[in-house]
Protein backbone atom coordinates (compact mmCIF):
# COMPACT_ATOMS: atom_id res chain seq x y z
CA UNK A 1 0.00 0.00 0.00
CA UNK A 2 2.87 2.58 1.09
CA UNK A 3 4.34 1.39 -2.37
CA UNK A 4 1.09 2.63 -4.16
CA UNK A 5 0.90 5.76 -2.26
CA UNK A 6 4.58 7.18 -3.62
CA UNK A 7 3.04 5.86 -7.22
CA UNK A 8 -0.44 7.95 -6.37
CA UNK A 9 1.90 11.13 -5.55
CA UNK A 10 3.53 10.79 -8.66
CA UNK A 11 0.93 10.28 -10.96
CA UNK A 12 -1.07 13.46 -9.63
CA UNK A 13 2.18 15.60 -10.15
CA UNK A 14 2.75 13.85 -13.29
CA UNK A 15 -0.39 15.11 -14.70
CA UNK A 16 1.20 18.37 -14.69
CA UNK A 17 3.14 17.24 -17.48
CA UNK A 18 0.29 15.90 -19.29
CA UNK A 19 -1.48 19.40 -19.15
CA UNK A 20 2.39 20.64 -19.96
CA UNK A 21 2.39 18.73 -23.09
CA UNK A 22 -1.06 19.29 -23.96
CA UNK A 23 -1.31 23.28 -23.69
CA UNK A 24 2.09 23.12 -25.56
CA UNK A 25 1.23 20.82 -28.90
CA UNK A 26 -2.93 21.84 -29.13
CA UNK A 27 -1.48 25.57 -30.57
CA UNK A 28 -0.82 23.91 -33.53
CA UNK A 29 -4.22 22.96 -34.45
CA UNK A 30 -5.57 25.85 -33.81
CA UNK A 31 -3.14 28.19 -35.17
CA UNK A 32 -4.48 29.24 -38.80
CA UNK A 33 -7.68 29.64 -37.48
CA UNK A 34 -6.71 32.02 -34.86
CA UNK A 35 -4.33 33.78 -37.53
CA UNK A 36 -7.81 34.33 -39.58
CA UNK A 37 -10.66 34.98 -36.50
CA UNK A 38 -8.49 38.27 -36.10
CA UNK A 39 -7.07 39.14 -39.24
CA UNK A 40 -3.46 38.97 -38.11
CA UNK A 41 -0.53 40.13 -39.83
CA UNK A 42 2.78 37.48 -39.91
CA UNK A 43 4.66 39.41 -37.18
CA UNK A 44 1.26 39.40 -35.05
CA UNK A 45 0.54 35.72 -35.27
CA UNK A 46 4.35 34.96 -34.91
CA UNK A 47 3.58 37.00 -31.93
CA UNK A 48 0.28 35.04 -30.90
CA UNK A 49 1.99 31.38 -30.98
CA UNK A 50 5.42 32.11 -29.61
CA UNK A 51 3.87 34.06 -26.54
CA UNK A 52 3.09 31.58 -24.37
CA UNK A 53 6.53 30.11 -25.37
CA UNK A 54 7.95 33.64 -23.27
CA UNK A 55 5.44 33.25 -20.28
CA UNK A 56 7.27 29.81 -20.48
CA UNK A 57 10.90 30.90 -20.11
CA UNK A 58 9.98 33.01 -17.57
CA UNK A 59 8.07 30.42 -15.73
CA UNK A 60 11.13 28.54 -16.14
CA UNK A 61 13.36 30.79 -14.96
CA UNK A 62 11.31 32.25 -11.52
CA UNK A 63 10.17 28.70 -10.96
CA UNK A 64 13.00 28.01 -8.19
CA UNK A 65 12.01 31.02 -5.98
CA UNK A 66 8.16 29.85 -4.93
CA UNK A 67 9.21 26.42 -4.81
CA UNK A 68 11.33 27.19 -2.45
CA UNK A 69 9.78 29.71 -0.36
CA UNK A 70 6.17 28.59 -0.61
CA UNK A 71 7.08 24.39 -0.61
CA UNK A 72 6.26 22.31 -3.94
CA UNK A 73 2.79 21.22 -3.08
CA UNK A 74 1.71 25.07 -2.84
CA UNK A 75 3.58 25.86 -6.24
CA UNK A 76 1.83 23.26 -7.86
CA UNK A 77 -2.06 24.67 -6.74
CA UNK A 78 -0.40 27.89 -8.84
CA UNK A 79 0.50 25.67 -11.71
CA UNK A 80 -3.45 23.85 -12.05
CA UNK A 81 -5.01 27.18 -11.51
CA UNK A 82 -2.52 28.86 -14.30
CA UNK A 83 -3.66 26.24 -16.80
CA UNK A 84 -7.28 26.27 -15.82
CA UNK A 85 -7.31 30.04 -16.46
CA UNK A 86 -5.30 29.92 -19.36
CA UNK A 87 -7.49 27.51 -21.51
CA UNK A 88 -10.82 29.12 -20.48
CA UNK A 89 -9.35 32.52 -21.09
CA UNK A 90 -8.46 31.70 -24.26
CA UNK A 91 -11.12 30.03 -25.43
CA UNK A 92 -13.70 32.63 -24.55
CA UNK A 93 -11.43 35.49 -25.23
CA UNK A 94 -13.30 38.14 -27.75
CA UNK A 95 -10.14 40.40 -27.55
CA UNK A 96 -6.56 39.25 -29.60
CA UNK A 97 -4.66 41.35 -26.42
CA UNK A 98 -6.95 39.36 -23.88
CA UNK A 99 -6.40 36.04 -25.53
CA UNK A 100 -2.09 37.09 -25.72
CA UNK A 101 -2.50 37.75 -21.86
CA UNK A 102 -3.59 33.93 -21.00
CA UNK A 103 -1.93 32.43 -24.00
CA UNK A 104 1.38 34.05 -21.55
CA UNK A 105 -0.23 32.87 -18.18
CA UNK A 106 -0.65 28.87 -19.73
CA UNK A 107 2.87 29.16 -20.31
CA UNK A 108 3.91 30.38 -17.03
CA UNK A 109 2.35 27.38 -15.56
CA UNK A 110 4.35 25.20 -18.47
CA UNK A 111 7.83 26.68 -17.32
CA UNK A 112 7.07 26.50 -13.20
CA UNK A 113 5.82 22.95 -13.88
CA UNK A 114 9.07 21.92 -15.46
CA UNK A 115 11.06 23.36 -12.67
CA UNK A 116 8.32 22.29 -10.13
CA UNK A 117 6.93 18.33 -10.81
CA UNK A 118 10.16 17.00 -11.51
CA UNK A 119 11.54 17.85 -8.21
CA UNK A 120 8.58 17.20 -6.18
CA UNK A 121 8.98 13.21 -8.10
CA UNK A 122 12.47 12.81 -6.95
CA UNK A 123 12.20 14.36 -3.45
CA UNK A 124 9.36 11.60 -2.74
CA UNK A 125 10.80 8.48 -4.99
CA UNK A 126 12.87 6.01 -3.53
CA UNK A 127 16.30 5.64 -5.28
CA UNK A 128 15.39 2.37 -7.21
CA UNK A 129 12.52 3.72 -8.81
CA UNK A 130 13.48 7.18 -8.64
CA UNK A 131 14.13 7.62 -12.62
CA UNK A 132 10.64 5.64 -13.55
CA UNK A 133 8.64 7.58 -11.12
CA UNK A 134 10.02 11.30 -12.74
CA UNK A 135 9.92 9.44 -16.60
CA UNK A 136 6.26 9.15 -15.28
CA UNK A 137 6.08 13.67 -16.00
CA UNK A 138 7.81 13.16 -19.50
CA UNK A 139 4.99 10.57 -20.37
CA UNK A 140 2.23 12.75 -19.38
CA UNK A 141 3.71 15.45 -21.43
CA UNK A 142 4.05 13.58 -24.60
CA UNK A 143 0.27 11.67 -23.72
CA UNK A 144 -0.30 15.22 -23.59
CA UNK A 145 1.18 15.78 -26.97
CA UNK A 146 -0.27 12.64 -28.44
CA UNK A 147 -3.92 13.80 -26.94
CA UNK A 148 -3.89 17.34 -28.13
CA UNK A 149 -3.24 16.46 -31.32
CA UNK A 150 -6.37 13.53 -31.61
CA UNK A 151 -8.57 16.32 -29.87
CA UNK A 152 -7.26 19.02 -32.71
CA UNK A 153 -8.10 16.31 -35.21
CA UNK A 154 -11.33 15.75 -33.98
CA UNK A 155 -12.68 19.15 -33.45
CA UNK A 156 -11.32 20.07 -36.81
CA UNK A 157 -14.40 19.52 -38.36
CA UNK A 158 -16.48 22.02 -35.56
CA UNK A 159 -16.91 24.89 -37.64
CA UNK A 160 -15.57 28.27 -37.36
CA UNK A 161 -15.45 27.91 -33.56
CA UNK A 162 -13.50 24.96 -33.43
CA UNK A 163 -10.23 26.06 -32.80
CA UNK A 164 -12.51 27.40 -28.79
CA UNK A 165 -13.02 24.19 -27.96
CA UNK A 166 -9.33 22.84 -28.94
CA UNK A 167 -8.08 25.30 -26.24
CA UNK A 168 -11.09 25.28 -24.28
CA UNK A 169 -11.21 21.00 -23.47
CA UNK A 170 -7.95 21.38 -21.40
CA UNK A 171 -10.39 23.00 -18.73
CA UNK A 172 -11.44 19.18 -17.59
CA UNK A 173 -7.33 17.86 -16.69
CA UNK A 174 -7.10 21.07 -15.42
CA UNK A 175 -10.16 20.79 -12.60
CA UNK A 176 -8.84 17.47 -12.12
CA UNK A 177 -5.57 18.15 -11.23
CA UNK A 178 -5.99 21.42 -9.38
CA UNK A 179 -8.51 18.80 -6.63
CA UNK A 180 -5.91 16.19 -6.98
CA UNK A 181 -3.11 18.10 -5.64
CA UNK A 182 -4.95 18.80 -2.18
CA UNK A 183 -4.02 14.62 -1.69
CA UNK A 184 -0.54 14.78 -1.68
CA UNK A 185 1.78 15.34 0.68
CA UNK A 186 4.93 18.15 0.63
CA UNK A 187 8.67 16.76 -0.16
CA UNK A 188 10.19 15.46 3.31
CA UNK A 189 12.99 17.45 1.56
CA UNK A 190 11.73 21.17 1.57
CA UNK A 191 9.75 20.06 5.12
CA UNK A 192 13.57 19.67 6.13
CA UNK A 193 15.86 21.52 4.86
CA UNK A 194 13.73 24.62 4.66
CA UNK A 195 11.01 24.56 7.59
CA UNK A 196 13.11 22.36 10.00
CA UNK A 197 9.92 19.87 10.53
CA UNK A 198 11.65 16.78 11.06
CA UNK A 199 8.89 14.31 12.69
CA UNK A 200 6.27 15.38 9.43
CA UNK A 201 8.95 14.77 7.14
CA UNK A 202 9.83 11.27 8.81
CA UNK A 203 5.81 10.52 8.69
CA UNK A 204 6.40 10.99 4.65
CA UNK A 205 9.91 8.88 4.23
CA UNK A 206 8.48 6.45 6.63
CA UNK A 207 5.70 5.83 3.59
CA UNK A 208 8.29 6.70 0.63
CA UNK A 209 11.57 4.21 2.36
CA UNK A 210 10.24 2.52 5.06
CA UNK A 211 12.82 -0.14 6.03
CA UNK A 212 15.66 3.41 5.83
CA UNK A 213 13.90 6.43 6.40
CA UNK A 214 15.85 6.91 9.67
CA UNK A 215 18.84 6.51 7.66
CA UNK A 216 17.42 8.91 5.10
CA UNK A 217 16.57 11.50 7.34
CA UNK A 218 20.19 11.33 8.81
CA UNK A 219 21.53 11.95 5.05
CA UNK A 220 19.44 15.06 4.52
CA UNK A 221 19.96 16.71 7.53
CA UNK A 222 23.50 16.40 7.13
CA UNK A 223 23.16 17.83 3.71
CA UNK A 224 21.47 20.66 5.34
CA UNK A 225 24.46 21.17 8.34
CA UNK A 226 27.04 21.15 5.81
CA UNK A 227 24.77 23.72 3.84
CA UNK A 228 24.82 26.01 7.18
CA UNK A 229 28.55 25.45 7.25
CA UNK A 230 29.32 26.56 4.03
CA UNK A 231 27.60 29.55 3.43
CA UNK A 232 29.33 29.52 -0.11
CA UNK A 233 26.99 26.49 -1.33
CA UNK A 234 23.93 28.89 -0.82
CA UNK A 235 24.90 30.18 -4.30
CA UNK A 236 24.42 27.90 -6.90
CA UNK A 237 27.41 29.97 -9.40
CA UNK A 238 29.55 29.88 -6.38
CA UNK A 239 31.94 27.99 -8.33
CA UNK A 240 31.43 24.99 -5.94
CA UNK A 241 27.85 23.35 -8.48
CA UNK A 242 30.06 24.08 -11.80
CA UNK A 243 29.85 20.27 -13.18
CA UNK A 244 26.49 19.72 -12.48
CA UNK A 245 25.69 23.60 -13.86
CA UNK A 246 27.57 22.43 -17.07
CA UNK A 247 26.07 18.63 -16.93
CA UNK A 248 22.64 20.51 -16.71
CA UNK A 249 22.92 23.61 -19.60
CA UNK A 250 24.52 21.41 -22.02
CA UNK A 251 22.13 18.32 -21.92
CA UNK A 252 19.17 21.30 -22.20
CA UNK A 253 21.00 22.09 -24.82
CA UNK A 254 21.52 19.25 -26.67
CA UNK A 255 17.82 18.66 -25.96
CA UNK A 256 16.35 21.53 -28.34
CA UNK A 257 19.15 21.51 -31.19
CA UNK A 258 17.83 18.26 -31.82
CA UNK A 259 15.09 19.94 -33.81
CA UNK A 260 12.51 18.46 -31.45
CA UNK A 261 10.10 21.43 -30.85
CA UNK A 262 10.56 22.48 -34.71
CA UNK A 263 8.83 18.88 -35.37
CA UNK A 264 6.61 19.26 -32.65
CA UNK A 265 5.32 23.21 -33.37
CA UNK A 266 5.94 22.76 -36.90
CA UNK A 267 5.02 19.26 -37.98
CA UNK A 268 2.09 19.87 -40.52
CA UNK A 269 4.21 22.36 -42.38
CA UNK A 270 7.26 20.24 -42.03
CA UNK A 271 4.93 17.40 -43.96
CA UNK A 272 3.61 20.14 -46.33
CA UNK A 273 7.22 21.13 -47.88
CA UNK A 274 7.39 17.47 -48.14
CA UNK A 275 4.50 17.13 -50.48
CA UNK A 276 1.77 15.93 -48.28
CA UNK A 277 -1.46 17.37 -48.46
CA UNK A 278 -3.08 19.26 -44.84
CA UNK A 279 -5.14 16.49 -44.24
CA UNK A 280 -2.91 14.26 -44.11
CA UNK A 281 -0.36 16.43 -42.88
CA UNK A 282 -2.61 16.93 -39.58
CA UNK A 283 -3.14 13.44 -39.59
CA UNK A 284 0.43 12.35 -39.72
CA UNK A 285 1.07 14.64 -36.48
CA UNK A 286 -1.45 12.09 -34.54
CA UNK A 287 1.61 9.08 -35.83
CA UNK A 288 4.38 11.50 -34.24
CA UNK A 289 2.15 12.00 -30.93
CA UNK A 290 1.66 7.87 -30.69
CA UNK A 291 5.33 6.84 -31.80
CA UNK A 292 6.27 9.69 -29.00
CA UNK A 293 3.99 8.03 -26.68
CA UNK A 294 5.17 4.73 -27.29
CA UNK A 295 8.91 4.74 -27.28
CA UNK A 296 8.46 6.84 -24.13
CA UNK A 297 6.68 4.30 -22.29
CA UNK A 298 9.37 1.83 -23.30
CA UNK A 299 11.92 4.41 -21.63
CA UNK A 300 10.47 4.81 -18.80
CA UNK A 301 9.93 1.25 -17.85
CA UNK A 302 13.71 0.42 -18.37
CA UNK A 303 15.24 3.47 -17.49
CA UNK A 304 16.16 2.03 -14.14
CA UNK A 305 17.33 -0.96 -15.45
CA UNK A 306 19.75 -0.12 -17.65
CA UNK A 307 20.69 3.71 -16.77
CA UNK A 308 20.61 7.11 -18.18
CA UNK A 309 23.79 6.90 -19.84
CA UNK A 310 23.08 3.85 -21.79
CA UNK A 311 19.85 5.36 -23.33
CA UNK A 312 21.31 8.12 -24.39
CA UNK A 313 24.56 6.36 -25.76
CA UNK A 314 21.68 4.24 -27.82
CA UNK A 315 19.12 7.73 -29.00
CA UNK A 316 22.44 9.40 -30.10
CA UNK A 317 23.54 7.32 -33.01
CA UNK A 318 19.43 6.46 -33.55
CA UNK A 319 19.04 10.70 -33.66
CA UNK A 320 21.80 11.07 -35.83
CA UNK A 321 20.82 8.01 -38.57
CA UNK A 322 17.15 9.31 -38.54
CA UNK A 323 18.14 13.33 -38.84
CA UNK A 324 20.65 12.55 -41.58
CA UNK A 325 18.00 10.39 -43.60
CA UNK A 326 15.10 13.40 -43.21
CA UNK A 327 18.05 15.90 -44.73
CA UNK A 328 19.10 13.14 -47.68
CA UNK A 329 15.23 12.97 -48.57
CA UNK A 330 14.89 16.56 -48.61
CA UNK A 331 18.22 17.23 -50.51
CA UNK A 332 17.15 14.68 -52.97
CA UNK A 333 13.72 16.56 -53.42
CA UNK A 334 11.42 13.86 -52.10
CA UNK A 335 7.82 14.82 -52.76
CA UNK A 336 4.33 13.61 -52.01
CA UNK A 337 5.07 10.77 -50.33
CA UNK A 338 5.58 9.03 -46.89
CA UNK A 339 9.32 8.75 -47.09
CA UNK A 340 10.03 11.92 -44.78
CA UNK A 341 7.54 11.63 -42.59
CA UNK A 342 8.54 7.58 -41.62
CA UNK A 343 12.13 9.43 -41.27
CA UNK A 344 10.38 11.82 -38.70
CA UNK A 345 8.73 9.28 -36.58
CA UNK A 346 11.94 7.21 -36.56
CA UNK A 347 13.60 10.40 -34.97
CA UNK A 348 10.47 10.84 -32.61
CA UNK A 349 10.83 7.04 -31.35
CA UNK A 350 14.90 7.63 -31.05
CA UNK A 351 14.08 10.82 -29.07
CA UNK A 352 11.47 9.92 -26.70
CA UNK A 353 13.89 6.68 -26.09
CA UNK A 354 16.65 8.84 -24.91
CA UNK A 355 16.38 12.86 -24.60
CA UNK A 356 12.79 13.19 -24.25
CA UNK A 357 12.54 10.22 -20.99
CA UNK A 358 15.81 10.94 -19.38
CA UNK A 359 16.25 14.98 -19.52
CA UNK A 360 14.01 15.63 -16.34
CA UNK A 361 15.30 12.81 -14.37
CA UNK A 362 18.94 13.22 -14.79
CA UNK A 363 18.58 17.61 -14.33
CA UNK A 364 16.52 16.74 -11.10
CA UNK A 365 18.89 14.55 -10.07
CA UNK A 366 22.29 16.17 -10.38
CA UNK A 367 22.46 19.07 -8.36
CA UNK A 368 22.48 18.81 -4.42
CA UNK A 369 19.51 19.14 -2.20
CA UNK A 370 20.30 22.80 -1.43
CA UNK A 371 20.17 24.15 -5.07
CA UNK A 372 18.45 21.51 -6.43
CA UNK A 373 15.21 24.25 -7.26
CA UNK A 374 17.42 26.89 -9.16
CA UNK A 375 19.57 24.18 -10.85
CA UNK A 376 16.24 22.92 -12.14
CA UNK A 377 15.67 26.44 -12.69
CA UNK A 378 18.88 26.49 -14.67
CA UNK A 379 18.35 23.41 -16.97
CA UNK A 380 14.72 24.25 -17.36
CA UNK A 381 15.10 27.86 -18.68
CA UNK A 382 18.12 26.77 -21.05
CA UNK A 383 15.58 23.98 -22.59
CA UNK A 384 12.96 26.65 -23.20
CA UNK A 385 15.33 30.16 -24.46
CA UNK A 386 16.51 27.20 -26.68
CA UNK A 387 13.16 26.32 -27.62
CA UNK A 388 11.33 29.80 -28.02
CA UNK A 389 14.64 30.84 -30.34
CA UNK A 390 14.24 27.74 -32.38
CA UNK A 391 10.64 27.89 -32.57
CA UNK A 392 10.53 31.33 -33.65
CA UNK A 393 13.88 31.07 -36.16
CA UNK A 394 12.69 27.55 -37.77
CA UNK A 395 9.92 29.03 -40.25
CA UNK A 396 12.38 31.73 -41.53
CA UNK A 397 15.55 29.29 -41.69
CA UNK A 398 13.18 26.67 -43.16
CA UNK A 399 12.39 28.98 -46.20
CA UNK A 400 15.82 30.76 -46.68
CA UNK A 401 17.69 27.30 -46.82
CA UNK A 402 15.61 24.69 -47.16
CA UNK A 403 14.65 21.55 -44.93
CA UNK A 404 18.09 19.54 -45.82
CA UNK A 405 20.27 22.28 -44.64
CA UNK A 406 18.40 22.36 -41.81
CA UNK A 407 18.34 18.71 -41.15
CA UNK A 408 22.17 18.79 -42.01
CA UNK A 409 22.42 20.71 -38.92
CA UNK A 410 20.46 19.01 -36.52
CA UNK A 411 22.15 16.12 -37.46
CA UNK A 412 25.52 17.96 -36.52
CA UNK A 413 24.26 18.96 -33.46
CA UNK A 414 23.50 15.14 -32.02
CA UNK A 415 27.23 14.15 -33.17
CA UNK A 416 28.14 16.51 -30.61
CA UNK A 417 25.60 15.08 -28.15
CA UNK A 418 26.69 11.86 -28.26
CA UNK A 419 30.72 13.14 -27.93
CA UNK A 420 28.91 15.12 -24.47
CA UNK A 421 27.21 11.46 -23.30
CA UNK A 422 30.28 9.34 -23.93
CA UNK A 423 32.79 11.51 -22.25
CA UNK A 424 31.27 13.54 -19.33
CA UNK A 425 27.89 12.16 -18.54
CA UNK A 426 27.63 10.13 -15.20
CA UNK A 427 25.60 7.50 -14.54
CA UNK A 428 23.02 8.38 -11.69
CA UNK A 429 21.01 4.70 -11.83
CA UNK A 430 20.19 3.16 -8.00
CA UNK A 431 21.82 6.10 -6.51
CA UNK A 432 20.29 8.30 -3.36
CA UNK A 433 20.02 11.92 -4.41
CA UNK A 434 22.63 12.08 -1.75
CA UNK A 435 25.02 9.67 -2.74
CA UNK A 436 24.77 11.66 -6.49
CA UNK A 437 25.29 14.91 -4.60
CA UNK A 438 28.88 13.42 -3.35
CA UNK A 439 29.59 11.76 -6.75
CA UNK A 440 29.26 14.57 -8.89
CA UNK A 441 30.02 18.19 -6.88
CA UNK A 442 32.78 16.14 -4.58
CA UNK A 443 34.63 14.67 -7.52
Amino acid sequence: MKKHSVLAWSMVVALGGFLFGFDTAVISGAEKSIQQFWNLSAFSHGLTISIALIGTVIGSLVGSRPSDYFGRKNTLYFVAAAYLLSSLGTALADNWYIFLAFRFLGGLGVGISSVTAPIYISEVSPAHRRGRLVGLFQFNVVLGILISYLSNYLLSQGGEASWRWMLGVQAFPSIIFLVLIYFIPESPRWLILKRGAYDKALEILRIINPLNCDDELAAIQKSGQDMQRDKSSDGLFSGKYNRPIILAVLFAFFNQVSGINAIIYYAPRIFEMAGLGAHSSLLSTVGIGMVNFIFTLLAINIIDKVGRKTLMLIGSFGLIISLGLVAVAFLGGSSGGFEIPIYVMLFIAFFAFSQGAVIWVFISEIFPNQVRAKGQTLGSSTHWVMAALIAFCFPYLAESFGGANIFFFFCAMMVLQLVFVWKMMPETKGKSLEQIETGIVMH
